[in-house]
C-alpha cells in the first residue's frame, strides 16, 4: 500500500487492478473520507475534493473536525514485559510513560 496526505490528512491507497481503479481512506481520523481515481493526478485531487468537503460539511453543522487521538490509549501485555519496561525505564530515570512515549516516538520515525 502506498499513502498520501492532504492537509494533517493521512491516507492510504491501493489499486484494484479488476476495476483499473485506484482507491483511497483516511486513516488518522475515525470519520470515514474516501476517495478514487483513474490516474495519479485524478487520485490527488479527488483526496483534496473529499477532504474539503468533510471540513466544509463540520463547518455547515458547526463542529469541529475529528480528531480521535487523546494521548491515551491502554496496552495490554504480559506482566514479565511490563516488569522489564518499568525496570529499563527506571534505569533511564524516566517514569514509564515517558519510556514508553520515547520507543513508540522511535518505532514510528523508522
Amino acid at each position: 500500500m502506498n499513502t498520501m496526505s492532504y492537509k494533517d490528512f493521512e491516507a492510504l491507497v491501493e489499486y484494484d487492478e479488476e476495476a483499473a481503479l485506484f482507491h483511497g481512506e483516511v486513516i488518522n481520523t475515525r470519520d470515514v473520507i474516501t476517495f478514487q481515481g483513474r490516474s495519479v493526478d485524478e487520485l490527488k485531487a479527488a483526496l483534496a475534493d473529499s477532504v474539503e468537503d468533510y471540513l466544509a460539511f463540520c463547518r455547515e453543522r458547526g463542529e469541529t473536525p475529528e480528531k480521535p487521538y487523546s494521548g491515551q490509549f491502554v496496552v495490554r501485555i504480559d506482566p514479565a514485559l511490563h516488569r522489564a519496561a518499568a525496570t529499563a525505564a527506571k534505569r533511564k530515570g524516566a517514569s514509564l510513560n515517558k519510556w514508553v512515549a520515547a520507543a513508540l516516538e522511535q518505532a514510528t520515525s523508522e
